[in-house]
């Protein structure tokens, strides 16, 4: 059992990141993998890959490929109007009824600003019955810089990338805040590394940090493309409905019961056999784990397993409350379970 970081897991989930612009979450990692690993590059697409060689003889080595996404969804500004208000692109999926009255950071040439996200409309002594009920789309929404518009022109431009602001913390058992999907997966990723300083891998394990996921898998194809791996193991969040209002049967996974071992998801339907190891693996080791289905999304396997000739792929996924809101909640016990499993299988 490997001690959980968990001022790591705080500085990666508060860091920003959205598509196209993982600038300063690889920046991180790479600060925090450097020395941990054999060889360590980036590619055009600003996939961070880290190579840890294995001890076995070169001509008897896998390349397993480990894929945890840097990017998390946000924002970026299409259009100022004539009062200075920003209009938004979204990068990532957003169910607006969590958007309302939201800090965001805008981050410019200049530097970043801060800003109100909110929707048009009527305050709720104003507003009409109707006006209540109603659940604004995402072009309703603008960000408020507090300044004029000659000003807010001056600063800012089109494309400047917009993030939601919230500060991690502690809940009960939960790790809270912005980003866990999938901040909370490249902790493990990057954990699981350290943890190979003591037990070197039989096989040679590329850890790749992705970016664009949230807009497609777009690293983990040219990554996967690049490395050519042999196997496929992606690491990212799932739903954990287990809150009222839902039904166990939608439940997906539930908080504190162990590690995602993912059979099915709207990208891709795992390997059984890679199932059935990390079953076994996790059973063997007395780690708790959970069998999901999901019935919509994807992560980065969904792309690898597709590349080139075809890779056998599972994903290990981290059971997460609220998914896709600034408080992401993952489980201190399924982090662990999540890191253990991926730490005895790649030893393994």
């Amino acid at each position: 059992m490997t001690q959980l970081n968990l001022d790591l897991l705080r500085r990666l989930s508060e860091i920003d990141g959205v598509p196209g612009r993982e600038e300063h979450a690889r920046d991180l990692v790479r600060t925090e993998i450097e020395g941990l690993v054999d060889e360590l590059r980036e590619d055009a697409l600003g996939n961070l890959i880290a190579l840890k060689r294995g001890t076995a003889p070169e001509g008897e080595r896998l390349r397993v490929m480990l894929s945890a996404h840097l990017d998390e969804i946000g924002f970026m500004v299409k259009f100022i109007d004539d009062q200075g208000y920003l209009r938004l692109q979204n990068l990532g999926g957003f169910d607006t009824r969590n958007l309302f009255a939201r800090n965001v950071k805008v981050w410019t040439n200049g530097g970043e600003l801060p800003g109100i996200l909110t929707p048009g409309g009527r305050p709720v002594h104003i507003a009409s019955a109707e006006d209540r009920k109603k659940v604004p789309e995402l072009r309703e929404f603008f960000v408020d810089l507090g300044l004029g518009a000659e000003e807010v022109r001056r600063r800012v431009r089109v494309g400047d990338s917009v993030t939601l602001d919230q500060a991690f913390r502690e809940v009960g058992d939960l790790a809270t805040g912005k980003a866990m999907d999938d901040r909370a997966s490249v902790f493990v990723q990057i954990e699981a590394l350290r943890a190979l300083q003591d037990t070197p891998p039989r096989h040679d394990v590329y850890a790749v940090f992705s970016t664009q996921e949230e807009v497609g898998l777009r690293g983990a194809v040219v990554a996967a493309y690049s490395v050519e791996p042999d196997l496929g193991v992606a690491l990212d969040v799932t739903l954990a409905v287990d809150t009222p209002g839902v039904g166990p049967d939608e439940a997906v996974s539930k908080a504190g019961e162990g590690v995602g071992i993912k059979l099915f998801d709207g990208s891709m339907i795992s390997t059984r056999f890679l199932v059935d190891e990390m079953i076994a693996l996790a059973e063997a080791n007395g780690i708790p784990y959970q069998l999901e289905v999901l019935p919509l999304g994807g992560t980065d396997a969904g792309a690898i397993q597709r590349s080139r000739g075809g890779v056998p792929s599972v994903t290990l996924s981290l059971p997460t409350r609220y998914i896709h809101t600034v408080v992401e909640s993952v489980h201190k016990k399924d982090l662990q379970a999540t890191l253990d499993l991926l730490v005895a299988y790649l030893k393994h």
